[in-house]
């Protein structure tokens, strides 16, 4: 297998599984990754860390040789299929986070970008240097880094391929914090600052976000009042409001 998951309380950790090819997405990796957020998706764990084995990097990209000599359609159902892939990860109940230690280039940046949250270590680089293969991102880097960042700073990275290192990922938005030390107990206390609340309100309040972002501001308000109205008629919403009135910690059931 060229991904691994293990699982540590109430919170997955998914690791890319290739330290001797930076861990570059092959395409039996894409298949292998695919399984195992099918089978996170179905489990109780409450957060998702996303790593890279070795101390080189989180995600080198595509695996080139793999992609060379393709025909158009066989190019196309690649690039489907690993935006399906990541796609999974806007379908997860609990909230996601890749720790990016070290290289993050093409899909390895697109994978991150399509996780909830992103945690860099100091020594991360990260980029889409696709245009320097002649080629654009196909994994969802067009799409998600503007989302993220913004229309300009995504075309400066996309249009000039540049590497960006953890201080300016931090800058700019890209990422969400910068962690000295081990950045798996890094990721593991930041996702607990979320564990403990309804999954069912996260799964809202992203899908707010997320569907709000894809709209007019009028049309975002509306969709936020409709799911906030769903999030009122769950039992985590009672429990919540109960215990804030009887003073003492509320315990979510995820209903």
């Amino acid at each position: 297998m060229t991904v691994h998951l293990t699982r540590i309380d109430e919170i997955a950790i998914l690791t890319l599984d290739r330290p001797e090819a930076l861990n570059a997405l092959s395409f039996s990796l894409l298949r292998d990754l695919a399984a195992a957020l099918d089978e996170i998706a179905g489990s109780d764990v409450r957060a998702l860390l996303i790593t890279g084995a070795g101390a080189r990097a989180f995600c080198a990209g595509a695996d080139i040789r793999e992609l060379m000599g393709r025909s158009l359609q066989a190019a196309r159902e690649g690039a489907a299929y690993g935006q399906a892939t990541f796609a999974k990860l806007d379908s997860l109940p609990m909230p996601s986070i890749a720790l990016v230690n070290g290289y993050a280039f093409g899909g390895g940046l697109e994978l991150a970008l399509a996780c909830s949250f992103r945690i860099a270590a100091p020594t991360a680089k990260l980029g889409l240097p696709e245009i320097k293969l002649g080629l654009i991102p196909g994994y969802g880097g067009t799409q998600r880094l503007p989302r993220l960042i913004g229309e300009a700073r995504a075309l400066d990275m996309i249009l000039t391929g540049r590497t960006v290192a953890a201080a300016e990922a931090l800058a700019i938005g890209l990422v969400s914090r910068v962690a000295e030390g081990d950045l798996v107990e890094a990721g593991k206390s930041f996702a607990r600052e979320m564990t403990g609340y309804s999954l069912p309100a996260l799964r809202l309040a992203r899908d707010a976000v997320h569907r709000g972002l894809q709209t007019t501001l009028h049309e975002g308000l509306a969709i936020e009042a409709d799911l906030n109205t769903l999030a009122f008629q769950t039992a985590d919403a009672a429990e919540g409001m109960a215990a804030f009135l009887e003073k003492r910690k509320p315990v979510f059931r995820d209903r």
